[in-house]
């Protein structure tokens, strides 16, 4: 999509003078201490509380446009003793189209709680379920049960015919690690023989290199992988070590094998330049071919369990795509911390520390705005939010994910000025907008 076109349109989700959905964080707390979780990095800046009454009042003027409107955030949003009451509110304010949802592990869903979310207006429920054996869920989500997701999808099933709901969409979320790659599947049979109506796969966002070990996913693009395939195929053919590349590109003195291998990887650079594309050279020859054919195949039996169920899927890329697209940004979204700060996205919603593209970086939360002291719609329609729009669908950011220096001093710092494009929005390093991580949205 071209700046140029979207610039200043009234009918662009990002341009309107509101937003299209609001993703808000009711609780930062949560009775469950997952393996992959944000709250569990070392360095973190998470801090914990409960969204104020008077501060979710201060959305009801951007309710009555609003499409969606997503009530989770890092916490569980169960834990939130007023959880209803907002639905309610919400759903009173909203237009019929809109729908109301949120994320969570299950545990406390009883029938009863399922009940009061049916009365209020809840129009949509994605479940926790990142295993289908009780061993792989244990090990994921430390102090859940697959058990309790099976409670959760029933009490679901029971309050849609009790409360005469049966519009009302429960599903499943599988956050993809290598210890439960190969589950994927079978899960997602389990989930739609127990009324399951959709399904939502991302990979997991790894924050430190022990995170990153259980990564399904390699940090290189796919034009990328695409690419280096394709030479290295050619080199098998010509007859050329590709892999002695390192040893010897800086020695002085080459013998007519070694400048072939040397020339040869130039012309690879080359091609590559021509097709826009950036190569991280370390990466891709450390890169395990295998592990993204092993993602290719489960992903393909994913959609035929998804065929043959009927069930909603929405699967994540095998790899970060080189193409981007943010699809927060391109959808009018916008996100609430339970304190009231207002950010972007979720890559710039939380301090934390990040570990996705192969190396540790800082990620500072982007906050525009506080509802304590503005209204919603003042703060989504402030000249310097209205920029970070715009630059974000610009998408001239930044390469970092294939970029041979990375991490450099432009990313690597606790306080972001600019990427190496000059551009003033992280966008670079986040691979949210590869395509690789998904969310109810």
């Amino acid at each position: 999509m071209q700046l140029n076109r979207i610039k200043g349109s009234g009918e662009h989700p990002a341009f309107r003078a509101y937003p299209t959905k609001l993703f808000v964080e009711t609780t930062s707390r949560c009775n469950l201490n997952c393996f992959m979780c944000v709250k569990q990095t070392a360095d973190g800046g998470v801090t914990e509380g409960d969204l104020a009454d008077t501060t979710f009042a201060r959305l009801a003027e951007a309710l009555p446009k609003i499409e969606a409107l997503v009530l989770n955030g890092v916490g569980e949003p169960l834990l939130h003793p007023r959880l209803e009451e907002f639905v309610r509110i919400a759903k009173g304010r909203m237009p019929a189209r809109g729908w109301i949802g949120f994320q969570t592990n299950g545990v406390l869903l009883s029938e009863k709680r399922a009940q009061s979310l049916a009365d209020a207006g809840l129009d949509r429920i994605g479940l926790s379920l990142d295993g289908v054996t009780p061993e792989t869920f244990r090990r994921v989500r430390a102090g859940g049960e697959l058990a309790a997701v099976e409670r959760a999808l029933a009490a679901v099933e029971a309050a849609k015919k009790s409360c005469s709901r049966p519009e009302l969409q429960v599903g499943v979320e599988f956050v993809l690690m290598r210890n439960n790659l190969r589950e994927l599947p079978a899960a997602l049979r389990w989930a739609a023989q127990r009324g399951a109506s959709f399904a939502i796969v991302s990979h997991m966002l790894p924050y430190d290199a022990a995170h990153a070990a259980q990564s399904a996913f390699e940090p290189c693009s796919d034009a990328a992988l695409d690419l280096f395939a394709e030479w290295r195929e050619r080199a098998g053919r010509e007859g050329i070590d590709m892999e002695g590349y390192f040893k010897v590109l800086w020695r002085f003195s080459r013998n007519a094998e070694e400048q072939r291998i040397v020339s040869f990887i130039g012309e690879m650079k080359a091609a590559a330049d021509a097709r826009g594309i950036s190569l991280d050279l370390r990466k891709l020859f450390a890169a395990d071919t295998a592990r993204r054919g092993e993602v290719a195949a489960v992903l393909a039996e994913a959609r035929e369990v998804a065929a043959e169920t009927g069930l909603d899927l929405r699967l994540p890329a095998e790899a970060p795509r080189q193409e981007r697209r943010c699809d927060f940004v391109e959808e009018g979204g916008t996100f609430v911390s339970w304190d009231g700060d207002v950010h972007p996205c979720y890559f710039l919603w939380h301090r934390y520390s990040c570990f996705a593209g192969g190396w540790a970086q800082p990620v500072k939360p982007r906050v525009f705005g506080n509802l304590s002291r503005r209204g919603i719609l003042e703060i989504w329609n402030d000249p310097n939010f209205r920029s970070f729009r715009e630059g974000v669908l610009g998408y001239d950011h930044s390469p970092c994910t294939d970029c041979s220096v990375a991490p450099c001093d432009y990313v690597q710092t606790n306080h972001f000025e600019q990427d190496c494009h000059i551009k003033t929005e992280p966008c670079g390093s986040c691979l949210w907008c590869t395509g690789l991580f998904q969310c109810l949205s």
